[in-house]
Formats: C-alpha cells, sequence, structure tokens
C-alpha cells in the first residue's frame, strides 16, 4: 500500500468570542480550548463554536474542568441523545456518566484489565447498528504520571492513501463484533454482529475516514485470510505516527472526540496495581454509517 502526498494543513480560523483557542495540538489533528467552565450552562453561541471545532480538529481538549456526572452529562447532552451504558441495564456504572477505571470489585487499582479492548485501537461502540458520534471522558483521579490516550486520525489517513487503495476499498463493508464476540458474559457480547462501511463517509463534513479498530471481525465477501491482511494494513496505516497523538492528561481535564474519524486506546504505561486511574464517560447516539 502507497500513500499520496499529505493533506494540507487545515486552514486556521479566528478564534471564538470566549474562552481561549481553539489551539491546534498537533499535525494529527486536536485543539485545545481553555477559558471556559464547563460546569455552567452551555450557551447556542459556545455550543457552535464547540461543535465546529469538533468538526474541524476530530478531539478536543478542555483543561481545569470540576464536572459533577450531571454536570458533565449536561455538557455532553448539549451535541445529542446521550446514551446509557451497558445496553441500558441498571446498575452504578449505568449512571449519567459511566465510570472507567483500573479497579478490581474491591476497589484497589489493578492490572487485570491491561489488555482489554480498551488498551487496543478502537472506535467507541462500532459494534452497535448506530453507533455513538461522539465521547466525552473526564479525568476524575490520575496515576503521577502516564496513563495517556492516544488518538489516530482516521480520516487524514484515509484521505493519505493512494488512489489504487481507495477504489479497492470503496464498498467495502466490516462486520463488527465486540471482542470478536471472544468474551463472554458482557452484555455486547449477546448483540448479533452489524457491518459498517470500511470507508465512511462523515455525516457532517461529507468527507470520508476509515471506520475499523479493534472490534472489527472481517470483511463482508472476502476470504478470512484477504480480509483479516486488508484490516490490519489499514490499521497500521491509521496509526502511524503521523496520524497520531498522545494526549498526557491532567487532573480536571475533559477530552471530547468524534468518533466517526478516530481511534483511540488507553496507555498501561504507568503503575496499574499501585495508581488509580478513574475516568468519567458519555457517549452521544449518532446516525446509522455511509
Amino acid at each position: 500500500m502507497t500513500e499520496a502526498a499529505p493533506h494540507p494543513p487545515i486552514a486556521s480560523r479566528r478564534a471564538p468570542p470566549w474562552g481561549e483557542g481553539p489551539v491546534p495540538l498537533s499535525p494529527a489533528g486536536g485543539a485545545e480550548i481553555g477559558g471556559i467552565d464547563l460546569s455552567q450552562p452551555l450557551s447556542d453561541t459556545a455550543r457552535d463554536h464547540i461543535h465546529q471545532a469538533l468538526l474541524e480538529y476530530q478531539f478536543l481538549v478542555f483543561p481545569g474542568q470540576a464536572l459533577s456526572r450531571e454536570q458533565q452529562y449536561a455538557f455532553t447532552a448539549r451535541f445529542g441523545e446521550v446514551e446509557a451504558h451497558g445496553g441500558g441495564r441498571p446498575g452504578k456504572r449505568q449512571d449519567v456518566a459511566h465510570v472507567t477505571a483500573n479497579l478490581d470489585a474491591e476497589g484497589n487499582p489493578s492490572d487485570r484489565f491491561a489488555k482489554g479492548a480498551n488498551y487496543r485501537w478502537h472506535t467507541d461502540k462500532p459494534y452497535y447498528a448506530v453507533p455513538p458520534a461522539l465521547t466525552t471522558l473526564h479525568a476524575v483521579v490520575l496515576p503521577p504520571e502516564g496513563g495517556d490516550t492516544e488518538f489516530a486520525n482516521t480520516l487524514l489517513a484515509y484521505e493519505a492513501l493512494d488512489d489504487g487503495t481507495k477504489r479497492r476499498i470503496e464498498g467495502l463493508r466490516v462486520v463488527f463484533q465486540w471482542e470478536r464476540g471472544l468474551r463472554p458474559g458482557y452484555y455486547a457480547s449477546e448483540l448479533p454482529p452489524v457491518d459498517h462501511p470500511l470507508a465512511r463517509t462523515h455525516p457532517e463534513t461529507g468527507r470520508k475516514a476509515l471506520y475499523l479498530g479493534n472490534h472489527a471481525a472481517r470483511i463482508l465477501e472476502m476470504t478470512e485470510g484477504e480480509g483479516g491482511a486488508l484490516l490490519d494494513d489499514l490499521l497500521a496505516h491509521a496509526t502511524r505516527p503521523r496520524f497520531t497523538h498522545a494526549h498526557r492528561w491532567r487532573a480536571g481535564d475533559l477530552v471530547m472526540w468524534d468518533n466517526r474519524c478516530t481511534l483511540h486506546r488507553a496507555v498501561a504505561n504507568y503503575e496499574m496495581n499501585r495508581y488509580r486511574r478513574v475516568m468519567h464517560r458519555n457517549v452521544v447516539r449518532g446516525t446509522v454509517p455511509v
């Protein structure tokens, strides 16, 4: 697989008339927006500027936020319908913000999840017939260092493909399933496999992005070997350093990302059996991929 010439840099725009930024983070996308308190009701103007920045930069960082779960929910809900976690099943992990942490059943730090799906490249819930549009993640408790989250910009990765590869993948559909059906006992393992376009068109910008990751099981109408090799090659391409950015968490950071054109993964680069890493997450319902 060869690459086309690098995509031209995103044109700079006038900063919104509130706060500070967006300030670009890296050539792989991302921007920081400061000077705004997300615990307060979000005005329509602020909401529109954040939404536009998300479309332009694919993931956004809001530093220094002190948010209850209810306040995070209220902020996230300004961008669409917030989904219940766990398939709508009752329980404390399905409250207004889903708790994702490295804690065992007794609340102690543990590395038991270090090889789980969150630590491999993925987009959130692609095994849903209607996957989420965006995610917000708030840093509540952090280790002294490490515990990063990496992002991969699959929009830029698609645009860097050569024309032959773009023609080859046009119309191909990827079958997604939680943990590829290998982990029993979790609600998503009970969901039937779904298929979505490998080259997904963003419903708001019209730009195409690769749609793949850890939950991609196979490609329809291709042999397991051929389809698996293509998915592996494309994932390796999409996660090259030129398309990736590592976010170094600070206490209070809230990060929002567009699941339709990014991959992400947690990084187990800290003493997981010694330090807690607790994050609160919300996802917003999206549309059927096309």
